[in-house]
């Protein structure tokens, strides 16, 4: 086929870490690639994510003799994700957890320094094959070692500084525990280590893809395209052998001799799809605004299966978030908050409906079948607000606009504070108390809070006898508006366990493949562990190029 602009060996759809993980194997294999990013900034969600990876029986596991293997690692998600759909398939569930040494050891042997959460349980860890410290994620990085390509990072909308995601939970408490104040006082000591050397530190996702990028772009040479969004995948007999993207204005042919990896991220900001699928609003989404899932629609016109099987399609990565006080804004995705002790959620007429502390996925699954419609708040009593560092409430700025909007509210009693949210008084006043009777015997009669050690991790443990559990008694008591939000969508092009893109009657789309959240996800309906997104990604990003390389 003639009219080719340019010409690689694959051309892959994104720049998240699906598709760095899938150039990255690219070159490794001795082939050509271009990364071809919609928008004009690259690292798409993943930047603006913890940038944890969960990947069990990691080759850093086995250095530090933690433990774990292909069978519990195997055992553990037949009891967490099981058989749900194609994408959930015994062989994909195989050829992700067989995948993990080859990507830890590219990444490595390319430079990138990885750490293990070491303390990050499962969120599941006391079912068959669960563990503590599966996870993974880079060291700090110095963004100055990127140059100008720092500017265009999506991971100055993420944590754009030297705090990583092992770091969190205890620097949740560190007024309140000796270990969270140690822990602060080491990630004080890593930022002025930076600033002396003239570094500008930064961690989690913006760390990770900025790693990345010094990879794939900077070392190994290969094109990143800025706002060169896909138009249309070229097919001929049957078969992916480029795209057409816009670039620069100009529809742009690209020849794709091995394939095309689509790794654009999911429909978290295309309102329609959103309210067709999941019924929940685009702006409650954490997930980058760039992720209107027109990668997905391209798909579809090829045969793919999105629409006819619609696997978790309705599905996100869900979890409890503090929507915007501005329009436009950027909602905030809690996790240890309501997690620390003096503190519970309730729904909209002052009654509790889950453990707090549970993954965020369950909680959000917990909220949108919550049969009482209306806001859910987490309430707090002064101790909640005095004790533990909550990143919702950094910024008097923030805290100001949250109050002004009726995001935030405060009073000086649970009375004021259920008529200033709306909620029954009485109501509030009877789950209070029986929360707090649960509190001092230590055990939630409930819902069961604190009886994981997942729930344990981002508790208080100077707080006995349960480290989640504290009485709400103490004036002035708030109240935060929490919505569903959540971290980007799970639906998406079904695939196998090589990564190639399906058609409805299961055949394979020759040419085509997709990873990330332009794929129909592993996991399932649940979140196994931190980094249950970044961790398959870049697993069957790899893949992806992996069996190109071999064809």
């Amino acid at each position: 086929m003639n009219g080719w602009a340019e010409s690689y060996d694959i051309v892959v759809i994104g720049s998240g870490s699906a598709g760095f993980a899938a150039a990255m194997t690219a070159a490794d294999a001795g082939l050509t690639a271009v990364i071809c990013e919609s928008t004009d900034k690259w690292g798409g969600s993943s930047a603006m994510s913890g940038g944890g990876m969960w990947l069990p029986n990691n080759p850093l596991m086995k250095a530090d003799g933690a433990g774990d293997s292909r069978e519990e690692a195997l055992a553990y998600l037949e009891a967490t994700v099981g058989d749900a759909g194609v994408s959930t398939s015994r062989a994909r569930r195989e050829a992700f957890v067989d995948s993990v040494d080859d990507f830890v050891t590219t990444a490595q042997k390319y430079g990138m320094l990885l750490a293990r959460g070491a303390d990050y349980p499962d969120y599941y860890p006391e079912r068959p094959g669960g563990k503590i410290g599966r996870a993974l994620e880079c060291e700090p990085f110095d963004a100055h070692a990127i140059g100008e390509w720092w500017a265009s990072s999506r991971g100055q909308d993420g944590v754009a500084f030297a705090v990583k995601t092992d770091d969190v939970w205890l620097l949740a408490r560190a007024w309140s525990t000796a270990s969270g104040m140690a822990r602060g006082a080491r990630v004080v000591g890593r930022m002025l280590g930076g600033a002396v050397k003239r570094q500008q530190l930064v961690a989690c996702g913006a760390g990770l893809m900025s790693s990345f990028l010094q990879i794939v772009v900077l070392d190994q040479g290969t094109p990143l395209w800025l706002s060169s969004p896909l138009e249309e995948l070229v097919v001929d007999s049957g078969r992916v052998v480029g795209v057409v993207v816009t670039r620069g204005g100009v529809a742009t042919r690209v020849e794709a001799r091995r394939g095309v990896v689509l790794a654009g991220g999911g429909f978290d900001y295309n309102d329609a799809w959103r309210q067709q699928y999941t019924g929940v609003k685009a702006g409650w989404s954490s997930g980058s605004k760039g992720n209107l899932g027109h990668p997905l629609e391209v798909a579809m016109a090829a045969g793919a299966d999105v629409g006819v099987s619609v696997e978790f399609m309705e599905d996100a990565w869900w979890g409890g978030s503090v929507p915007a006080a501005e329009a436009g804004g950027q909602p905030m995705f809690i996790v240890g908050e309501r997690s620390m002790p003096f503190s519970i959620m309730v729904d909209a007429a002052g009654s509790r409906f889950a453990n707090e502390s549970e993954s965020y996925v369950d909680l959000g699954h917990h909220m949108l079948g919550h049969p009482v419609q209306g806001p859910f708040w987490l309430i707090a009593d002064a101790h909640h607000a005095h004790r533990y560092l909550r990143t919702y409430a950094l910024d008097p700025r923030a805290n100001k606009a949250m109050k002004a909007a009726g995001i935030m509210h405060s009073a000086g009693s649970l009375a004021e504070l259920a008529a200033s949210i709306g909620a029954d008084a009485t109501t509030l006043r009877a789950t209070v108390d029986r929360f707090n009777g649960f509190a001092r015997a230590g055990i939630d009669g409930d819902f069961g809070r604190g009886n994981s050690a997942y729930d344990r991790y981002y508790g208080d443990p100077s707080v006995r006898p349960n480290p989640n559990l504290a009485p709400i008694e103490k004036a002035p008591f708030t109240a935060l508006r929490v919505v569903p939000g959540d971290l980007g969508t799970k639906g998406g092009v079904v695939t196998d366990e090589h990564a190639r893109a399906l058609r409805a009657d299961g055949s394979v789309i020759e040419g085509l493949y997709a990873a990330g959240n332009n794929s129909a996800t592993v996991m399932g309906h649940t979140y196994p562990g931190p980094g249950s997104t970044i961790g398959p990604a870049v697993v069957f990003g790899l893949r992806a190029v992996r069996h190109m390389a071999a064809s």
